[in-house]
């Protein structure tokens, strides 16, 4: 039987992430669309596949179509998509099947948010906390940052976790975000200012937190042969509300971990990049342990030998995660995406970390609800 074929990425593209005043949601998503066309060679009449992530502050109800017409597209497939902060990661799992099922050439996918400028905060604060229960969760006042707290307390239980441990990884994204022309925050913090910063839900502090910001990612998947491609992908959907969670040491992230690696013919010692979903620094730690990149309680440790590192053996969120880069809605976990496709291709400028093969980009929506993991590989190993 013949292979399917391969599924590349041809380019990525970002507008720059924080305040963003005067620009829409499509401003925003056009001109990263736009950028990654430009940048791919990719004429506007070829692409036949057009995904968008869903925007809290345009929630059109065809969105997809909406963008081809703005965007002068005329795609044979045109598919928005609702995964919480998964979704990014979800279209690219979904654009390169569209590829290597012979369905589409060309498959740009887009997402952005004016979610700083575009919407109040109390706004933003009851839409995302949507994702709790309706009849237990909600009517309690929970959100987004209570609901990761619970889990915080919990895992910190169970693993001899520290909040220091925890507030090691905001500097880290802090210090990589300054490197990054884009990043919302780029001001230094340091280990005692995450520590004293204000509390948000106890134990998580207001540097645990990403901030709220505006921006755009755009990715163009193609069967063109380009310098990434996408080797592997896996989901897992376990529960949706934090009150069906079994158990915090198994949330489904390494379910999703196991088809990818497996599709990719790749085993975790091949990784040399990694970029992971940290909505807040909770949830880097948990899923860097349950992925299986540092023992359970011990991912602090690593970090501090220099192994997440710009110059270590696996560097983390180059650009600075979503807790430094910024936390534009479905944008800011495509920016992981976006960060490992640059590394690999050689094109992370003063944040290049050598010379990487290899990456992970895994990807949470809700309360570590739905889980995507993608493996990518360089041009030389594809």
């Amino acid at each position: 039987m013949k292979a399917a074929p391969h599924a590349y990425v041809l380019s990525v593209a970002n507008t720059p992430f924080g305040r963003q005043p005067g620009r829409s949601a499509v401003d925003l998503m056009s001109a990263a669309a736009t950028e990654a066309l430009r940048a791919s060679g990719v004429a506007h009449d070829t692409v036949d596949g057009l995904l968008c992530g869903y925007a809290t502050t345009f929630p059109h109800l065809m969105l997809a179509t909406y963008m081809a017409e703005k965007l002068g597209l005329n795609p044979g497939y045109a598919h928005g998509m609702q995964m919480g902060g998964a979704t990014g990661a979800g279209m690219i799992m979904l654009a390169r099947m569209l590829v290597r099922s012979g369905s589409c050439r060309h498959v740009l996918v887009v997402a952005g948010e004016n979610r700083l400028t575009g919407q109040a905060v109390d706004t933003s604060i009851q839409t995302l906390a949507q994702v709790g229960d309706a009849a237990t969760e909600l009517p309690n006042g929970a959100s987004i940052p209570a609901y990761y707290a619970l889990l915080a307390s919990e895992y910190m239980h169970r693993t001899g976790l520290r909040r220091e441990d925890l507030a090691e990884f905001s500097v880290l994204m802090r210090s990589h975000a300054s490197r990054h022309p884009d990043a919302h925050l780029t001001d230094a913090i340091s280990l005692e200012d995450v520590l004293a910063s204000r509390p948000v839900a106890t134990p998580l502090h207001l540097l645990d937190c990403c901030p709220i910001s505006d921006g755009a990612v755009a990715v163009l998947v193609s069967a063109d042969e380009g310098p990434v491609r996408i080797a592997g992908g896996g989901q897992a959907h376990q529960h949706q509300h934090l009150s069906a969670l079994d158990n915090v040491l198994a949330t489904g992230a390494a379910r999703a971990f196991g088809p990818a690696l497996r599709e990719a013919g790749a085993q975790i010692s091949d990784f040399d990049y990694l970029g992971v979903y940290d909505s807040f620094t909770i949830t880097l730690v948990m899923l860097l342990e349950e992925l299986g990149f540092a023992p359970r309680g011990q991912a602090a440790r690593l970090l501090r030998t220099g192994a997440f590192g710009l110059n270590g053996a696996v560097p983390l969120n180059t650009h600075g995660g979503l807790l430094s880069f910024g936390h534009s809605g479905v944008a800011g976990g495509m920016a992981h995406f976006a960060e490992a496709w640059r590394q690999l291709a050689g094109r992370a400028g003063d944040r290049q970390a050598g010379r990487r093969r290899c990456a992970l980009v895994h990807a949470d929506g809700g309360v570590l609800s739905s889980h995507v993991s993608l493996v990518l590989k360089s041009g030389e190993t594809a």
